[in-house]
C-alpha cells in the first residue's frame, strides 16, 4: 500500500506545484486575472496563493507533514473556488458551463485533499515512504 499512496502523493502534488510555478511566471497576469474576478487585495492573495500552493504540494510530495500540506491546500482550494469560478455570475452560457466545471473540479479536489489529510492523520507513521510523520493525529 505504502508504493500506492506515494505514486498518488506524487500525481497529487504534481497539479498543485505546477500551478505554482504558472503564478509564478505569470505573476501580473494572475494578479489580473483575479482582481477582475473581484478578488480583494488581488496582487497579495495571489502571492500568499502562491506559497500556500507551493508549501502544500511539496509536502504532499516529499512527506514532510503531508497531512498538513493537505490540509493547507484544502484550504486553498475552498474560497479559490467560489471566488474565482463562480459560475452562478454568469450570463453567457458557454462561460457559465466552463466556470461550472472549474468550479466542480475544484470542489472535488478540495474533497480529495481532506481525505489525504485524513488518512495521513489516521495511518501516522504506519504509512511507510515519508520523510516525517503526520503533524495530525486522528483516532
Amino acid at each position: 500500500m505504502d508504493i500506492l499512496v506515494l505514486i498518488g502523493r506524487i500525481l497529487f502534488a504534481a497539479l498543485f506545484l505546477a500551478s505554482a510555478a504558472n503564478h509564478l511566471a505569470q505573476r501580473k497576469a494572475m494578479a489580473g486575472y483575479a482582481a477582475a474576478k473581484g478578488v480583494p487585495a488581488a496582487g497579495a492573495a495571489m502571492a500568499a496563493g502562491t506559497l500556500v500552493l507551493l508549501l502544500g504540494g511539496l509536502s504532499v510530495l516529499l512527506g514532510i507533514w503531508a497531512d498538513l500540506g493537505a490540509l493547507l491546500l484544502a484550504v486553498f482550494l475552498v474560497p479559490t473556488t467560489v471566488l474565482m469560478h463562480a459560475f452562478w455570475k454568469e450570463d453567457d452560457p458557454g462561460a457559465r458551463q466552463q466556470e461550472m466545471i472549474h468550479f466542480q473540479k475544484d470542489l472535488a479536489l478540495a474533497g480529495a485533499s481532506l481525505m489525504l489529510f485524513a488518512l495521513i492523520s489516521y495511518a501516522g507513521h504506519e504509512l511507510g515512504l515519508t520523510l516525517t510523520g503526520p503533524l495530525f493525529a486522528i483516532r
